[in-house]
């Protein structure tokens, strides 16, 4: 399919603006970059509208956490989704990622915490996914005070926020707390560099993420000589997807991690997990935030959240 028009257009607007790309640039700059990309460019008439949102702490492996509780306008026990958002691991937070957490809450019908876990080179792996470890234990603590079903909680987010969020799910299966389902939005899910995936090369340029983009935010991630056997950094390296709560997949067509996501359904399924997978023909990374912008992101965004829902209810009538 070819890219979807007002796509083409963000892409254009983007190689004409003559910003220096992610991986050319300083970690500040980066960050910089993406909040006037998503924070300096929002309007707020157009916020999906929720009951409430309000600003926390939370408790994360080495101290507290700024998070960010939406609740839905429903009464009654609803789900609740600790939301991890994407930037990879380097850049992003609970305010450039305002609009996704709305979105999932409003048309979810669930609350959702959006957890600032901590971010590299600062804080390296594993410290990220371990703030996310803490971070859902105590919303397991906290589900009375939260959606109030316990049976009903889930982990989400986006990119690097799908990483940790399926990284989060591989560390608690058996042990606890138990999870009800994993949200993927274009997960990034094997950090190896030489992972064979065609789409790394089909769509390596031209389509917001880039290749280089990805290896500059992996070297800022993960430490010199780090051991790439370790858990919880690349959930396609897991020998064992038994056991693991359902999951709803997105990726687009022209997202370099287009493969990794389509393999890791594929093995899910194979595991015997209940796994929804969508490729969005025409889309690229990102379409998540792109819902302003383009009617074709904002129909896959919907596509999502109802696949979850509809999971969901299934779940809780067989429960």
């Amino acid at each position: 399919m070819p890219l979807d028009p007002q796509i083409a257009n963000i892409l254009k607007f983007l190689a004409n603006s003559g910003a220096p790309s992610i991986a050319s640039g300083t970690v500040e700059q980066a960050r910089a970059g993406f909040r006037a990309g998503t924070v300096g460019v929002r309007n707020v008439a157009t916020l999906a509208q929720v009951r409430s949102v309000a600003d926390i702490t939370v408790p994360g492996a080495a101290g507290d956490l700024a998070a960010r509780v939406y609740r839905p306008d429903i009464d009654g026990p609803v789900p609740t989704m600790v939301f991890f958002h994407g930037g990879g691991f380097v850049i992003g937070d609970i305010e450039t990622h305002d609009d996704q957490a709305r979105l999932i809450c409003r048309d979810g019908e669930m609350v959702v915490v959006s957890v600032d876990y901590r971010l590299a080179p600062e804080h390296p792996f594993p410290a990220g996914y371990e703030d996310c470890l803490s971070a859902t234990r105590w919303a397991a603590d906290n589900i009375s005070d939260l959606g109030g079903d316990a049976r009903r909680l889930l982990v989400g987010g986006d990119s690097a926020g799908g990483n940790l969020a399926a990284n989060v799910a591989l560390a608690f299966r058996g042990e606890g707390p138990a999870i009800a389902a994993q949200f993927l939005i274009y997960p990034g899910l094997d950090l190896r560099e030489d992972s064979d995936y065609p789409s790394r090369v089909e769509n390596a340029e031209g389509y917001f993420l880039t290749a280089e983009d990805m290896l500059w935010f992996r070297d800022q991630y993960l430490p010199a000589g780090h051991d790439l056997s370790r858990p919880g950094h690349s959930p396609m390296m897991s020998t064992d997807l038994t056991g693991l709560p359902p999951a709803v997949i997105g990726v687009g067509e022209f997202d370099p991690l287009r493969d990794e996501d389509l393999a890791y359904g594929k093995a899910l399924a194979d595991a015997g997990v209940e796994v929804v997978v969508r490729l969005y023909d025409g889309l690229i990374h990102g379409f998540f935030g792109f819902t302003q912008l383009s009617a074709a992101a904002a129909d896959a965004t919907a596509d999502m959240i109802a696949a979850l829902k509809t999971m969901l209810a299934v779940e809780s009538a067989t429960s």
